[in-house]
């Protein structure tokens, strides 16, 4: 598996307040990314996730260190829409993202604004919506969808550019439980099926349960970086960063500081079910 992201003692600085000093998001990242692979990054507010989404593809520039995007550095403007074009992002307000008054015509702008031709368009719209599910509401107001239909079709916008890469900067933070399990439904079906990388920005804990990494930042910086299993077993220290764990392990751990014999690494409903159930028979 190649590198999709590479991130090297990255740094970057909001602009002071006057009379004020600079103040660091980022405080020497090194994080890899790897090619189909899919990512969650947790971490409390202030804790640098959001900002190191937005420089995997330049939206935000390092102040420090390097960002490398299938090895192309952030830094070099003559290769920002290459960079661009591998590395969608969706963020957490879909209102923000979508620019016209019909379904098609909002996942068709980017690929116009690209000078993609209309016959290579009309592939790119019809299967973006197909892969996201969308594809009945083609020619619908995207203003009368649900907030996770919406989040559905700023997806299928992103995809239209056919990227190798989608960030989800706290794109279910405004949804729903209905509209949130839409929307990861979505992005991990596209990970197995199309092979597409996929690095999610969350605060909503049981959203990592089925990464295959899961980085947690802290202070601007990677505090930890491991399964979600071996990250969700280090519940102690989660809680001193002012973090919680899936509603799973936290059961368990309750079980397990009263005396029953069970594991913390049971993520899933099932599996927590099935490791009570054993620890009980």
């Amino acid at each position: 598996m190649s590198e999709m992201i590479q991130t090297e003692r990255l740094r970057f600085a909001y602009p002071a307040d006057e009379g004020g000093e600079p103040v660091f998001a980022l405080r020497g990242v090194d994080l890899t990314v790897k090619k189909g692979s899919f990512v969650v990054v947790l971490g409390h507010n202030g804790s640098g996730k959001s900002t190191l989404a937005k420089t995997f593809n330049a939206v935000l520039l390092p102040a420090g260190g390097k960002v490398y995007v299938q090895g192309m550095d952030t830094l070099d403007e003559s290769l920002l829409l290459a960079i661009r074009q591998r590395v969608g992002m969706v963020f957490q307000n879909p209102d923000n993202q979508i620019v016209a008054n019909v379904v098609e015509e909002d996942v068709a702008f980017a690929p116009e604004n690209l000078g993609v031709p209309s016959a290579e368009i009309r592939r790119r719209v019809d299967g973006a919506l197909q892969a996201v599910g969308m594809y009945e509401f083609v020619r619908h107001a995207p203003h009368l969808l649900s907030g996770g239909q919406k989040q559905r079709i700023a997806i299928a916008g992103v995809l239209a550019m056919e990227p190798d890469c989608v960030i989800l900067d706290e794109a279910t933070a405004m949804l729903d439980p209905i509209g949130r399990q839409e929307v990861l439904s979505t992005v991990h079906r596209l990970n197995r099926e199309k092979g597409i990388t996929v690095v999610l920005i969350t605060h909503h804990m049981n959203e990592a349960e089925a990464a295959d990494r899961v980085v947690v930042m802290d202070g601007g910086k990677v505090a930890m970086d491991g399964t979600p299993a071996e990250v969700f077993s280090r519940i102690a220290a989660l809680r001193h960063m002012g973090l919680t764990v899936p509603d799973t392990v936290d059961l368990l751990d309750r079980l397990q500081r009263d005396g029953l014999d069970v594991p913390l690494d049971a993520l899933t409903v099932e599996s927590c079910a099935d490791a009570i159930v054993r620890a009980m028979t």
